[in-house]
């Protein structure tokens, strides 16, 4: 029996579908059918009882493949330790990353991450609609917002304050806003996800919390889109701390309101299983906290930031 053919069987009882398991492996269909049907063979049984609308777990495949998860485990354990204890760092990142913050912040980084490990290899897809590990070829997703599915595993990268921002010649043009109420006079460059427009932006001041629906006449469903018209002096925008530090440390904008904080969020690293958390992810990981640490500290010595965002 071959340990890929197992490898397949895990992930057919993982996602309950042949062709979901197929396209998160980078196989075709037919071919992990055929590693199905090789290890039921060699087993004398059947491990998945099929029909037309479903698959399931026969109660052979119920008892079996718990304990074969269990082996292969200890068996990737195994592997990475050696590897760690080697120092070889090798593997596929298959990586998901939102617009803004993947084009122009962390592939660079990825880049010399990679010119220094060469062994390591990259997949990266760009979006910024959350990636969905049961259906997309992805191993981890650098995101913003903590996982809510308890069956992830994720490690924390930072906390990522959102601000308002604008250009000067905006400023300079349409005046600047003091209060958030005020907003409701500018031109707002608006973020759809998912066909939702994010036009209300929030707003606390000590213990007071303020709404405010925002409109303007720019709406984009990529992040990247909407800081491009911030810098070009199109309206004013709410972005995160890490996708506008280039160009607030450039003085391209400059952050307005710096009395209500915009409702803050963080960075975290997903991964879909234990076994996708190589050494190479984990030294990914390590880099990532450095590099974006370096940022929130160059935005606290600027005066952009305060000390508390490295809590």
């Amino acid at each position: 029996m071959l340990l890929e053919d197992l490898y397949v069987v895990i992930k057919v009882a993982e996602f309950r579908s042949i062709t979901a398991a197929a396209t998160n492996l980078d196989m075709r269909t037919a071919t992990a059918s055929a590693a199905i049907k090789r290890v039921e063979a060699h087993l004398g049984v059947e491990l998945f009882i099929r029909t037309t609308r479903q698959l399931r777990l026969s109660s052979a495949g119920e008892k079996y493949i718990p304990q074969c998860e269990q082996a292969i485990l200890m068996l990737e354990q195994a592997k990475q330790n050696m590897k760690g204890e080697l120092d070889i760092i090798d593997g596929d990142l298959r990586l998901s990353v939102s617009s803004d913050l993947g084009r122009n912040v962390v592939i660079p980084w990825i880049d010399n991450f990679m010119d220094t490990h060469a062994k390591v290899s990259l997949r990266v897809s760009i979006s910024d609609t959350n990636v969905d590990f049961y259906r997309d070829s992805v191993d981890l997703a650098l995101r913003y917002g903590s996982p809510n599915d308890a069956n992830l595993y994720g490690f924390k990268i930072c906390n990522v304050p959102r601000l308002i921002c604008a250009s000067q010649s905006y400023l300079h043009k349409h005046g600047t806003p003091r209060h958030p109420q005020d907003l409701a006079n500018h031109n707002a460059l608006l973020y759809q996800l998912q066909n939702l427009t994010h036009d209300i932006w929030e707003f606390n001041q000590g213990d007071d919390s303020i709404k405010v629906k925002v409109s303007g006449n720019r709406v984009a469903n990529d992040a990247d889109l909407v800081r491009r018209w911030c810098v070009s002096g199109k309206g004013i925008a709410a972005k995160s701390c890490l996708d506008m530090a280039h160009d607030l440390l450039a003085n391209n904008i400059v952050t307005i309101m710096s009395d209500y904080q915009v409702k803050s969020t963080e960075l975290w690293l997903i991964f879909p299983s234990r076994q996708s958390i190589t050494p190479a992810a984990r030294l990914l990981r390590d880099m990532l906290k450095q590099k974006t640490r370096d940022i929130l500290l160059q935005l606290i010595e600027k005066g952009i930031l305060n000390n508390s965002v490295l809590d």
